[in-house]
């Protein structure tokens, strides 16, 4: 895996993935109070609104929905972290076809 990382072009790949997952997510939860801070591959899904600086934003989420949503992914096949202070990583191994799978359960769940 060390190896792969070298390759050129990984990390930019890696980028364009976890953007394109966000901006998936962040479109299908539009008028929700959701956050996903991004960090490259890594981020973390905060059900509030408003960006998370510190414990007591992160404290201040909504983790009972985190859970139902947690619950209705997983019910379409998509494992994302249990806990809403977890971070999720997209891999290259997460192709267009996961990408697509997981940003329609998300839309799915928003649109309830």
């Amino acid at each position: 895996m060390l190896r792969r990382l070298r390759d050129p072009g990984v990390y930019e790949q890696l980028e364009q993935r976890a953007a394109r997952f966000e901006a998936g997510l962040m479109e299908g939860a539009a008028g929700s109070p959701v956050t996903l801070q991004r960090v490259g591959a890594m981020g973390t899904i905060f059900f509030r609104e408003g960006p998370v600086a510190n414990y007591d934003d992160a404290a201040a989420s909504d983790t009972e929905r985190y859970g139902a949503f947690f619950r209705a992914l997983l019910d379409r096949g998509v494992y994302v972290a249990p806990s809403q202070f977890e971070a999720l990583f997209v891999s290259l191994a997460h192709g267009d076809d996961v990408i697509d799978c997981t940003i329609d359960a998300a839309r799915e769940f928003f649109a309830r």
